[in-house]
């Protein structure tokens, strides 16, 4: 069947009170006012939420064709020295874009400027033959396709009166029980837009993002998200309910709403699971340790240092003695120093003597990857 254009009203929806998208709503509204809490530090934490980032970014090439492994994706990060290869790039891409998002929507409108920055970011360095565009940031100006679709973008001359529409859809004062509901309508209308020649997907994903922290799903006041995760986990049933959607019909759209709100609770309850730190050690920290020593990228000294990290999560030189009797001090301040110079530990503040388990050594952090993957953490199946 050939595709067609169907306009549609952009408008708000109402679902029924005792329907689960209602629920789900009132769920999501919930967390998103709870306050960060469990037993894991919050450095910790903050390098877990890192490692999202990766894993978001990795995703989300991925639903666009991009077959970049997590493994081949690490591996390059050992030789982050300017890769000429453009698959690595549409990924590190991602990842500066959500390091953007992080630092700056706060005080960052939801408006063109935003979208166009988003998009200048996605395909920066890439080819406009492959994953990049001839002019980043401007609309298209030429009418497009959408592989997999039966929806026909509208006319290129439309664009930007959709763009603005869409814009003040956003804006449009109303209650906050509506906000994550407009968020999956927007993602929607977004593709249904298609604004520009190309990095559509990856730049919708990342507005997103950026609409849901502004939101409050963050790590500094609310929970740390995975949006990307809810739409990779099952590429083509992603593309099936925004098919549904195309169709305009209210329960079609619903059904797209409550698929994106639906997987968005789950990532938030999996990402709760970590704040609990006898699950987090237990389950991921000390996995990791085991897979790297396995592979002998650690030694046994550096390994038993890891564990007592783990064990006491913050630990000092005292802790250390305990299991190294035979060192003296200074032997010991050299270790931790080298450990700290290789990524392994990190001071839990400033100018102090204790530590916490570092993930930014990339091979810790293949550990820690495959921890998640075992777990069920992961949006992108190898």
């Amino acid at each position: 069947m050939e595709p067609k254009f169907k306009y549609f009203e952009l408008k708000l929806l109402e679902p029924a009170f005792g329907s689960k998208l209602t629920d789900l709503i009132i769920e999501l509204d919930y967390l998103r006012k709870k306050k960060l809490g469990g037993s894991t530090h919050p450095r910790t934490f903050f390098q877990l939420k890192e490692i999202f980032h990766i894993l978001e970014s990795i995703g989300s090439a991925r639903i666009e064709g991009n077959r970049t492994t997590i493994a081949e994706y690490i591996e390059a990060r050992l030789h982050d020295e300017g890769t000429t290869d453009e698959k690595i790039r549409e990924i590190q891409n991602m990842e500066k874009a959500m390091d953007f998002i992080d630092e700056n929507i706060r005080n960052y409108p939801i408006n063109r400027m935003l979208v166009s920055e988003l998009h200048k970011m996605v395909v920066a360095g890439l080819s406009p033959q492959r994953e990049g565009d001839a002019t980043p940031g401007e609309y298209r100006m030429q009418n497009v396709r959408i592989a997999r679709s039966q929806h026909m973008p509208p006319d290129y001359t439309q664009v930007p009166h959709y763009m603005d529409e869409l814009f003040e859809f956003i804006q449009k004062d109303t209650s906050p029980k509506y906000d994550l509901l407009k968020t999956a309508l927007v993602h929607h209308r977004f593709v249904w837009i298609h604004p520009f020649r190309n990095g559509n997907g990856r730049a919708v994903r990342l507005f997103t993002y950026a609409m849901l922290v502004k939101q409050g799903f963050n790590i500094d006041v609310g929970r740390i998200v995975n949006p990307t995760a809810v739409f990779c986990n099952d590429r083509q049933k992603y593309y099936d309910y925004l098919g549904q959607a195309d169709s305009g019909e209210e329960q079609g759209l619903l059904n797209w709403c409550e698929y994106v709100l639906g997987g968005l609770k789950e990532e938030i309850q999996k990402i709760d699971r970590l704040l609990n730190y006898p699950y987090l050690s237990k389950e991921i920290l000390l996995p990791a340790i085991e897979f790297s020593l396995e592979r002998k990228v650690i030694t046994n000294i550096e390994a038993k240092i890891l564990k007592v990290a783990v064990g006491e999560q913050i630990f000092q030189a005292s802790h250390i003695r305990k299991i190294l009797p035979d060192k003296i001090p200074a032997e010991i301040s050299r270790i931790l120093r080298r450990l700290k110079e290789k990524k392994m530990i990190v001071s839990e503040k400033e100018n102090t003597r204790k530590y916490l388990m570092s993930f930014h050594n990339n091979y810790l952090l293949r550990g820690i990857i495959k921890a998640l993957g075992e777990n069920g953490f992961l949006p992108v199946k190898e």
